[in-house]
């Protein structure tokens, strides 16, 4: 029953697509015999039209306007039944043969196969003529100076010429019979092999038994059916002793953060990650996609030396070297291990999160240090003064005073080292909600107003209304509060600090803060984010300044979702631009 329905669906197929071809080869006989028919005419035509024309010219008829001369012409043609008409270019009849009095008949100007003779090489229309009331086949051609229009009477000769001979359709149909009866009998053959091939295939894949000796059709596709069922069977016991393997070793490679690869005695790899590939193109600063170029790069050729050199000494463990690639702002580890029979694995690992972190954390141990000696060794100078003998009572006081002076800028180092740590480590345990920029502004300025009024400075917040943010209220504040105390400690005396809106799209407000105080020298720019970057080291020590501040604004400002700017203005001053996302 499968067998039978198989090979009908086969049967049918092949059929509609034999039906389709046979159709198409009648449709384009047929066609192609008609125009041949209807090309043959124009062409007879054609060549009557030149006569006239020819006739026309040699007799200078045109010239003389004599067109009744083209009557001896008329007698001779082939056909009986012919009509010519001169037609002049605004479509005056100029002579009729079939008409006494040409002269009395209508503008041809219109008719189609004129109106097509003057855009094509020719026109021609089938129709019933308004002078004689006889259809005519008319063919028209343009010549320069007028129009020659040639018509035979469409009668039953010229439809019967024009009409397609379908003595080829019996021979297509016979055709198509006796090709329809061999390819039942090939389908009926090949869909016995095909049917026995799915039916194995079907279990196969639904890992049902089937008979290993099953029997195939003495054919070619018999054959190779009988070998593929041999193959699979040797093949299958192949297939189950390394699945295990493979698939332990595979998803191992594809969850390593590393990357791994492994080749052959004579460098050929075996098998690699996605992770080797990106590794050697950050290494190499090229786009490569294949592992095999691992040993055209320079920066691996300790590993090429490392190779040939236990070559020769039969090491019976497994040799292993190891080293670091350092490239600009990447640090890679590189590790290869020999096997015994002289393959190898080479794994790359990204080491650059640890290897910054460990520059980072080695130069802010660095500078805390160098940042906490000097109110240390003050605080300790003061105070072994005081445990001196002989200290007036009245120096006492000043030796007090600057010991708070120098415990407060203590205590302001280690809370900005703490803020900027909590901001870069655990910034996601600041809850965000609406914070009112202008509310915060009144309160910075609130909080600096006798610093302001000591350093005679003014506060103009150009803020017309609410700005509601996204973020911190805590972190804002502290933002703020750094960029005013820069301003107070830096820019000067009898200068303004402006805070202003400069643009807004759907997600963000851009503010600037600025001054017009001294400014930041151009070499500086680039730096004043980085932590205890000083412009000047002594000045700003005396300004009680902790080298932390900008760097808090930057990392708050980034950990807000915005971006931050700083240039020199021309008129004088410095100013910040930064973007603060919308709530």
């Amino acid at each position: 029953m499968s067998t039978r329905k198989f090979r009908n669906k086969l049967f049918i197929y092949y059929s509609a697509v034999f039906i389709l071809f046979t159709l198409m080869i009648g449709i384009y006989l047929y066609y192609n015999e008609k125009e041949f028919r209807t090309e043959t005419l124009n062409d007879e035509l054609l060549n009557i039209t030149k006569t006239v024309d020819n006739f026309i010219k040699v007799n200078s008829i045109q010239e003389k306007g004599s067109y009744k001369l083209l009557d001896s012409l008329i007698g001779i043609l082939p056909h009986a039944d012919l009509r010519i008409t001169i037609i002049g270019n605004q479509g005056d009849i100029l002579y009729d043969s079939s008409v006494e009095n040409w002269t009395e008949m209508g503008n041809h100007r219109q008719r189609p196969e004129v109106l097509e003779s003057t855009y094509s090489d020719f026109g021609t229309s089938i129709r019933k003529s308004g002078t004689t009331g006889t259809s005519y086949y008319y063919y028209s051609r343009f010549y320069g100076n007028y129009y020659i229009r040639a018509a035979v009477v469409y009668n039953i000769n010229v439809i019967k010429f024009l009409v397609v001979d379908t003595v080829f359709i019996p021979m297509i149909i016979f055709s198509f019979i006796f090709f329809w009866i061999i390819l039942l009998v090939i389908t009926n053959k090949f869909a016995e092999s095909v049917t026995m091939l799915r039916d194995f295939a079907v279990k196969v894949s639904r890992n049902e038994p089937f008979d290993r000796n099953i029997s195939f059709p003495r054919n070619e596709l018999g054959v190779i059916s009988e070998e593929i069922i041999s193959m699979y069977g040797s093949l299958q016991k192949t297939k189950d002793d390394l699945a295990l393997e493979k698939e332990r070793l595979f998803a191992h490679l594809n969850v390593l953060n590393e990357g791994v690869a492994f080749f052959t005695s004579d460098r050929k790899k075996i098998l690699s990650n996605s992770h080797f590939v990106s590794f050697m193109n950050q290494i190499s600063g090229e786009m490569t996609l294949s592992a095999d170029n691992f040993f055209s790069i320079e920066d691996f050729v300790p590993v090429i030396h490392f190779i040939e050199k236990n070559k020769l000494s039969r090491d019976p463990g497994f040799p292993r070297m190891e080293f670091q690639v350092i490239k600009p702002g990447k640090y890679f580890n590189v590790q290869c291990v020999i096997f015994q029979d002289n393959s190898f694995e080479v794994i790359l690992n990204d080491i650059t999160d640890v290897e910054s972190n460990r520059i980072i954390k080695q130069q802010m141990t660095s500078n805390i240090a160098h940042e906490l000696k000097t109110p240390v060794a003050s605080i300790r100078g003061y105070a072994e003064t005081l445990l001196a003998s002989g200290v007036p009572a009245e120096r006492q006081n000043y030796f007090l005073e600057r010991i708070m002076a120098q415990s407060n800028r203590l205590t302001q180092l280690i809370n900005d080292i703490a803020l900027l740590n909590m901001i870069e480590e655990a910034g996601s345990n600041f809850k965000t909600g609406d914070v009112n920029v202008s509310d915060v502004l009144c309160e910075v300025r609130d909080n600096f107003l006798s610093a302001l009024e000591k350093k005679k400075m003014e506060f103009s917040c150009e803020l017309a209304g609410s700005y509601h943010v996204r973020g911190n209220r805590t972190l804002l504040l502290s933002l703020f509060q750094n960029l005013l105390e820069n301003s107070i400690n830096y820019s000067g005396e009898n200068t303004t600090v402006t805070v202003k809106l400069v643009s807004e799209d759907e997600s963000y407000f851009y503010f600037s803060f600025s001054d017009n105080g001294v400014g930041i020298p151009e070499e500086h720019l680039g730096r004043v984010f980085e932590r205890f970057y000083r412009i000047d080291s002594g000045r700003s020590r005396k300004t009680g300044g902790t080298g932390l501040g900008l760097s808090i604004v930057k990392n708050a400002i980034l950990l807000h979702k915005g971006d931050i700017s700083v240039r020199n203005i021309h008129s004088g001053g410095v100013e910040f631009i930064f973007s603060l996302l919308k709530y």
